[in-house]
């Protein structure tokens, strides 16, 4: 338990944050399993909308620290890979 009050403070700062970040890496991770879903459906045209939102997605997590820079561009390829496999 903390004793002194920046302790305390730090604490709680540490709580809000850390629900902060989880709360975009679950919205980030649907993002990436509807795209996954409609890809695997054949439908283009969702699939797109959902892919330019879970791209926003994966760059804001990437640019606050939550996914590690590297892994949001991973994912960010391996996902338009996908979306462009659907055109042939």
């Amino acid at each position: 338990m903390a004793n002194s009050p920046q302790a305390r403070k730090r604490a709680k700062q540490n709580q809000i944050h850390r629900e902060r970040n989880v709360a975009q890496r679950s919205a980030m991770r649907t993002q990436i399993k509807n795209f996954i879903k409609l890809v695997k459906a054949g439908n283009k045209e969702e699939a797109q909308v959902v892919y330019r939102k879970a791209t926003s997605l994966l760059d804001r997590a990437a640019r606050k620290g939550v996914e590690n820079r590297n892994k949001a561009a991973r994912l960010k390829s391996r996902l338009n890979a996908q979306l462009k496999a659907l055109d042939s």
